[in-house]
């Protein structure tokens, strides 16, 4: 039986580690390359780094020397893969197969779309073609609006692209994609639970793993994910404010019945 995976997912901004809350708040928490070198030590099964910085990169000058003179999102990704021995999902600007295949190069094990799919969508099948659909995660934001009805955005909430998030996986998993990042904009900070609703219908929609992400507040959250179908758990915010979120995370998910890795 497969194991089902606790994932911290890593946000940067302008070469900063933040919190984010809404798709819209941001708050600066740390370090990049300091975390990956914590969370090794810590009891994950993979990560997951995603730089949402929107328009021209500009980098935020730092004092500590783990990361002094990194000149961009790239440089930053060279020092974690130095020392990341988990699987390491890397997005954030990838809008064509060289700027896929550097992030491969650089150390990442898959990478995650958003922007593209819907810009380039044969850019899936490009990757997964070279270097197989497991390495392709496709990271799909999604908004519950006020009359129940569900849309994916991009750009946090900046642009409705009309789409229904159970045809749009459908979509993506013909494509090739291997994984889906299922991610609640009206859920992201806030720390009330995943959207349950909206994990069940997407996971029995698709065959391909579906990782949930958006709302944890608790450890107990976790398995309420996994009872709607997700393979995979992932959480931001958790990981930065709890002490030992990985052995508390694992042995809440294993009161649950789920199997997981000790």
């Amino acid at each position: 039986m497969l194991k089902t995976r606790l994932i911290p997912v890593l946000l940067l901004k302008n070469g900063q580690l933040v919190r984010s809350e809404d798709f819209s708040i941001h708050q600066i928490i740390g370090d990049p390359v300091y975390e990956v070198k914590r969370f090794n030590e810590w009891n994950v099964d993979e990560l997951i780094y995603i730089d949402i910085t929107q328009g021209e990169y500009s980098l935020q000058r730092r004092t500590d020397h783990k990361t002094k003179g990194l000149e961009g999102p790239l440089d930053i990704l060279d020092e974690v893969s130095k020392t990341c021995f988990v699987p390491l999902t890397w997005g954030g600007r990838i809008r064509s197969f060289d700027d896929a295949a550097e992030r491969f190069r650089r150390g990442a094990d898959k990478i995650t779309l958003n922007h593209a799919l819907f810009e380039t969508p044969d850019l899936v099948d490009k990757i997964a073609k070279r270097y197989g659909s497991q390495a392709v995660v496709a990271s799909v934001d999604v908004l519950r609006h006020d009359d129940g009805r569900y849309e994916v955005f991009t750009g946090g909430k900046d642009t409705a692209k009309g789409k229904d998030p159970v045809k749009w996986t459908k979509e993506l998993e013909a494509m090739g994609a291997g994984e889906i990042l299922l991610q609640a904009i009206h859920k992201d900070g806030k720390g009330t639970g995943y959207d349950i609703d909206l994990i069940s219908s997407v996971s029995a929609a698709v065959k391909i793993p579906v990782i949930a992400c958006s709302g944890v507040g608790t450890y107990e959250h976790y398995a309420k994910a996994v009872d709607a179908g997700a393979s995979a758990v992932a959480a931001a915010n958790i990981w930065h404010f709890k002490e030992l979120s990985d052995r508390n995370g694992k042995r809440a998910l294993q009161r649950a019945g789920v199997n997981v890795r000790l």
